[in-house]
């Protein structure tokens, strides 16, 4: 099941920081259509938001056709954003963890990590993937 994770420091809206969470699990198949979200109230209590919120987030993923709600039972996932890709992220995960792993070593912070990768996806998208 997903647990969601709030940036306080994001400019993100809070809704679409949940939504972003779900949507990433499911491209990188952590959550699979038939998956049950975590019920609003549970994630509302724990994030200490307002349900509506979490309403809000599991809204736009019903309309982006990802979730169902089902009433009284909960919110299941109805659809995947994993694409052919999918049976190959195991190992590349395996490798960007031993990646990280030495890069924390290496005195990088959260920042610096996501900064360093940010640049460097931008930079292989400019040059079409050449780097």
């Amino acid at each position: 099941m997903i647990e969601f994770v709030l940036d306080g420091r994001s400019r993100v809206a809070t809704y679409l920081q949940l939504v972003l969470q779900v949507k990433q699990a499911l491209r990188v198949g952590l959550a699979q259509p038939g998956d049950q979200l975590p019920k609003v109230r549970e994630v509302a209590q724990a994030l200490a938001i307002n349900p509506n919120t979490v309403l809000k987030a599991y809204r736009e993923l019903e309309l982006a056709g990802l979730a169902a709600g089902r009433p009284g039972v909960g919110t299941f996932l109805v659809g995947t954003l994993a694409g052919p890709s999918l049976a190959n992220q195991a190992e590349l995960r395996e490798e960007l963890v031993l990646w990280l792993r030495k890069a924390r070593a290496a005195g990088l912070s959260r920042d610096d990590l996501a900064a360093l990768i940010d640049t460097t996806i931008r930079a292989t998208d400019e040059d079409g993937g050449n780097t």
